[in-house]
């Protein structure tokens, strides 16, 4: 996918361009920080998913409401992946996609967001190349997107971004000693904030 390539901001339309540099700095490498929770909230709002996001983001990170939300995230996930019309040579590729779900659904349910995230831009990379072919690996891929609906182009834009993050904070990941609930830290808040968006996106996708 287009990834970090300074093209990807360009193709922003101008009204949008704003709200996306708050959540992912101009530059090679965006730096994820404190603020990024209000901003993520404000892209929300321009993916289309501003109200389901809020509700989600004060979801207890743990037991039942994360399993839930996980669980419809994978049903999603897995009918797009199985209902995307690939050529053969394609087909395995659909196979290790669909594994790689659930060890990234248990990394969130570690904590470890850091990690998850990674993860997440992998099963991005991967599903748009099921959904575009090798256009996915073009420059101008987030152009591309845009011409095909303005929320798409958003969320693909976003999906590149997420690839070339250098989080900007410290702090601890996954639980707490002891096995106690996930750590509530600025970093923590931070990184689940973006990773929701995606997460989210593709529930209601």
């Amino acid at each position: 996918m287009y990834s970090c390539s300074p093209h990807a901001y360009e193709a922003i339309p101008q009204e949008y361009r704003k709200i996306a540099e708050e959540l992912f700095p101009f530059g090679p490498n965006p730096a994820v920080q404190g603020p990024t929770v209000k901003a993520a909230e404000n892209y929300a709002e321009i993916l289309g998913i501003g109200t389901d996001y809020k509700r989600l983001l004060d979801t207890q990170r743990s037991g039942r409401d994360l399993e839930q939300f996980l669980g419809h995230f994978q049903n999603n996930l897995d009918l797009l992946i199985q209902k995307t019309w690939v050529d053969k040579v394609d087909e395995a590729r659909k196979e290790k996609l669909q594994d790689r779900i659930p060890g990234f659904i248990a990394e969130i349910e570690r904590g470890d967001y850091r990690k998850a995230l990674k993860e997440f831009s992998v099963i991005l990379e991967e599903l748009a190349h099921l959904l575009f072919g090798a256009q996915s690996q073009k420059d101008d891929f987030a152009e591309y997107a845009f011409r095909i609906d303005t929320q798409m182009g958003l969320f693909w834009w976003y999906g590149g971004r997420i690839g070339c993050l250098k989080p900007a904070c410290d702090g601890n990941q996954g639980k707490e000693a002891g096995g106690g609930p996930v750590a509530r830290t600025p970093c923590n808040e931070s990184l689940w904030a973006v990773l929701l968006l995606g997460i989210c996106y593709l529930t209601n996708f």
